[in-house]
């Protein structure tokens, strides 16, 4: 069984991490093509693309100028403990054990506007392109166009070398729009969190996010096989509603008085 995850828009190049045996990623010639591109806009024209602040406009534009070739340990880290936002935290990299990231490495992926499709311990150079940005390039007009079905043939590669029949989507519309679901060769499962709020259940972002990556981290630890196995996640008072789950969008709901 095989996820998907968003990447994050912050970053972590500083704390410590496990020791661990980094790959690299495998469509880094693409990727090299958008840095390309992106150097050829001004700052004041990245602020206006990516709808930042100048001052994260200058940041990315310095990224961009410096993002260079061999990734190595010096100046990449590995995508899982790279990302910091609340998909992260649910999944919580740094408490994860060896076994536990060697595991990681075969059921997760991350989608990324940059470099495609990243395996947990692929290096990585700090950047920031988020996938719904409209950088018009030599493919088109966006990055859905430049990226084409090259995300779902890698995906489609992924599950058959690990043996998957299932895709399970945690990723943002965004992102996951990057993905032809039509040619997936997969089973796709979406789940939905749901939290309570005025005697009301309703996804709320914040919370919706973190549970994503507690579902990435129950994946990794319980190997689910099986649709029905996923059915067991009951990370942080999350509950499998069947009366609420339909198809294959699979619903966990979570009260007020079970939120840690």
């Amino acid at each position: 069984m095989l996820a998907v995850l968003s990447p994050a828009k912050n970053l972590d190049y500083e704390s410590e991490h496990l020791a661990v045996e980094a790959t690299q990623p495998r469509l880094l010639d693409e990727a090299e093509t958008l840095v390309q591109r992106c150097r050829e806009l001004t700052p004041q024209q990245l602020g206006s693309l990516m709808k930042i602040s100048d001052k994260l406009a200058g940041l990315n534009a310095a990224r961009f100028t410096e993002w260079t070739r061999p990734f190595n340990e010096e100046n990449a880290r590995p995508a899982i403990y790279a990302f910091n936002g609340d998909v992260y935290a649910g999944l919580d990299a740094d408490s994860m054990t060896h076994e536990e990231v060697r595991s990681a490495q075969q059921q997760l992926r991350i989608l990324s506007g940059l470099y495609g499709l990243l395996r947990p311990l692929d290096l990585m150079q700090p950047y920031r392109l988020e996938m719904g940005t409209k950088l018009d390039n030599h493919r088109g007009k966006n990055l859905y166009e430049f990226w084409g079905d090259q995300i779902t043939e890698m995906l489609n590669a992924d599950l058959k070398q690990t043996g998957s029949d299932v895709l399970v989507n945690l990723a943002s519309n965004e992102y996951f729009s990057s993905v032809n679901k039509k040619a997936l060769n997969a089973e796709l499962v979406t789940p939905v969190f749901k939290d309570e709020k005025n005697g009301q259940f309703k996804v709320i972002s914040f919370y919706a996010k973190k549970a994503r990556g507690l579902m990435a981290r129950f994946m990794v630890n319980q190997k689910p096989e099986s649709v029905s196995d996923l059915k067991a996640f009951n990370y942080a008072g999350y509950r499998f509603s069947e009366s609420e789950s339909s198809g294959k969008e699979l619903v966990f709901m979570r009260a007020e008085s079970d939120r840690p």
